[in-house]
């Protein structure tokens, strides 16, 4: 029987990345990026408002009154007006020219005039059309983004090896990038085949079930972000079978045949895809879904995954086996769940021998902040099918192929099942 890392190192060696592809910005959120984004222009590109008041020189305000330091009383100082002799918008193209003495009303954004050095808040006036009142003056630089002080021509914007989000988006509009280069969603085909199921459109006859494993494998492909062709239910004439995995081995990176790796399906699917490359089917020391395959396929060698049957081991299988391997397609330097450590609250029991994948609920002690799992059902395979639990499952629970019972309070290893990242 092969351990679970043996065959993980297997199958992660097996990964292929997609070739990099250049994409819009407004596509490339969630995705690595695969260039590093060198600026060519400064950010800002020209000397702007950093809030809405009145450019002036800072030298003209030396005789408005002065911020008190230390709780020091300060003389009275005389007053400072100063005329407003025009006003600029944000996005104005006319340059003005800002004499001495002199104030211009701006808006956030807007170009500063030339000689202007600082921008004197609307509350440091008595907001005057005309001219204007100064209640509190502001030194050099004060209100004032730069040129380049965000960014200079030839700093990089966005680093090679960085996931792009909603920040990364900004900026490259912000530089002037429409378009950049990323590691593509690796495109993964999912297939079910059994004699007994027929899609949820239909009503099940006596002896037959829902698709189920085309349906939750293909959104769990999509949350570890794989670009996902739910094929659906296959015919198991040898034949027809052996197109449409022929199909999707020339469109995708990954292949996953739900439903392969038991009884008569097994042999069936194993004469269809004989000539495409070797399937090895083997039992793994892990529980749920000892009984998985996984080969290289077609021309281009895709790795093609057999999962169970039943749907909760298929999805435990997808998760330890084929999630990693998108992962990795994907450039993700942690292709691996996080892993914490937590106290159990119940007893759980496990198959010795075999490391133990079991759906669980993690919780979060408020008053010390540790974590604390509940096993959701037991270990054996009375229980394993029971679909309803993994849906209340926020976590798989680790246990180790020594460990046939872990005590209330003992600690274990936890996956946590969070969100797609």
């Amino acid at each position: 029987m092969r351990s679970v890392e043996d065959q993980q190192a297997r199958v992660t060696a097996a990964a292929v990345a997609p070739r990099p592809v250049r994409v819009a910005i407004s596509e490339a959120q969630g995705l690595l990026c695969a260039e590093e984004v060198v600026t060519e222009r400064p950010l800002p590109g020209f000397d702007q408002a950093a809030i809405d008041g009145y450019a002036v020189r800072s030298v003209d305000l030396q005789a408005a009154p002065e911020s008190r330091e230390s709780g020091e009383e300060s003389p009275e100082p005389a007053d400072v007006t100063l005329p407003v002799v025009g006003e600029v918008r944000a996005g104005s193209r006319q340059p003005i020219r800002l004499q001495p003495r002199q104030a211009v009303r701006v808006d956030t954004g807007a170009p500063l005039p030339t000689l202007a050095d600082a921008v004197l808040p609307l509350d440091n006036t008595d907001r005057g059309a005309a001219r204007i009142k100064v209640l509190e003056p502001v030194r050099s630089g004060d209100y004032v983004r730069r040129t380049g002080d965000d960014v200079q021509p030839g700093d990089v914007a966005v680093r090679a090896g960085t996931i792009i989000g909603a920040a990364q988006v900004g900026l490259l509009a912000a530089v002037g990038r429409d378009k950049v280069l990323v590691h593509p969603r690796p495109r993964l085909s999912v297939i079910s085949v059994g004699g007994e199921l027929v899609d949820v459109d239909r009503t099940p006859g006596p002896g037959q079930v829902y698709d189920v494993n085309s349906y939750a494998l293909a959104a769990a492909a999509r949350d570890a972000g794989a670009d996902v062709n739910r094929v659906g239910i296959a015919s198991t004439d040898a034949k027809r079978l052996r197109e449409v995995v022929e199909g999707q081995l020339i469109r995708a990176e990954i292949v996953v045949i739900a439903g392969a790796v038991g009884g008569g399906a097994l042999e069936e699917v194993r004469e269809a895809l004989a000539d495409l490359g070797d399937l090895g089917v083997e039992r793994i020391a892990m529980h749920p879904g000892s009984v998985q395959g996984f080969g290289r396929l077609g021309r281009d060698e895709v790795p093609t995954f057999l999962l169970p049957a039943n749907p909760v081991s298929a999805l435990v299988v997808f998760e330890v086996m084929v999630r990693p391997l998108i992962r990795i397609a994907l450039g993700r330097r942690q292709p691996m769940r996080r892993i914490v450590s937590a106290r159990t609250v119940a007893p759980i029991t496990s198959i010795p021998g075999r490391k133990g994948f079991l759906r669980g609920q993690l919780m979060r002690d408020e008053a010390t902040g540790e974590y604390l799992v509940k096993a959701l059902g037991g270990a054996t395979g009375a229980s394993s099918h029971l679909l309803a639990t993994l849906a209340e499952a926020n976590c798989l629970v680790i246990v180790d192929p020594e460990v046939s019972e872990i005590r209330t309070g003992d600690p274990v290893d936890v996956a946590f099942l969070g969100q797609r990242g």
